[in-house]
């Protein structure tokens, strides 16, 4: 599962995720855009024990190859900004890898010899969650750079925009300021010779 979420300033959000005994749990996270760029990422077990602590990173992942079971609970820190949100990345994956053995096993009941597809289709399917988790973290950095890009194409902007605004100004009132030094005033006294 893939999101994108929105952390208030000062504010933390913790999402759940149920993970079967003897499944595999991935969770990472990835500042996109906001603030500094950088945010806390916790993860608790279901027995209450937090096994990746608190980190302000910009992007940071935890994986358990053989959970016990139970509700995960993944946090995302925003507390130590107190005026900018965050946009972040947030993918997890639960992958049961015991479904293959059972499977294996079944047909192994069966009297059938096919276990070396079998583990070659587990080496399939892990690298094929390997280069998720790789598409996953290139989207993520893709996603970034863009919002980055953006950004710095509103901050150049805003800012030529205002330059430009200084100088047409500066240069109205230098002109008014010549044209009045030249200026001839027009004396209706007369003067004595």
């Amino acid at each position: 599962m893939d999101y994108k979420v929105h952390i208030d300033a000062g504010k933390e959000d913790c999402y759940f995720q149920y993970v079967q005994p003897g499944a595999t749990f991935y969770a990472s996270y990835q500042v996109l855009k906001g603030g500094d760029g950088m945010c806390g990422f916790a993860v608790r077990h279901p027995n209450g024990q937090i096994v990746h602590p608190y980190e302000w990173r910009q992007s940071a992942e935890y994986a358990d190859q053989t959970s016990s079971g139970g509700y995960y609970a993944v946090c995302i820190d925003n507390q130590f900004s107190r005026f900018a949100g965050k946009l972040v990345n947030l993918y997890l994956s639960v992958i049961r890898y015991d479904m293959w053995e059972k499977y294996a096993k079944e047909v192994e009941e069966l009297d059938m010899n096919i276990k070396n597809f079998t583990h070659s289709i587990q080496f399939v399917e892990r690298n094929i969650n390997d280069i998720l988790q790789y598409q996953y973290h290139s989207r993520a950095r893709e996603s970034r750079d863009y919002n980055l890009l953006q950004d710095n194409n509103a901050y150049v902007f805003r800012w030529s925009f205002i330059q430009i605004l200084a100088i047409a100004a500066t240069g109205t009132l230098q002109v008014y300021f010549v044209r009045k030094l030249f200026e001839v005033k027009d004396n209706s006294s007369k003067t004595r010779i």
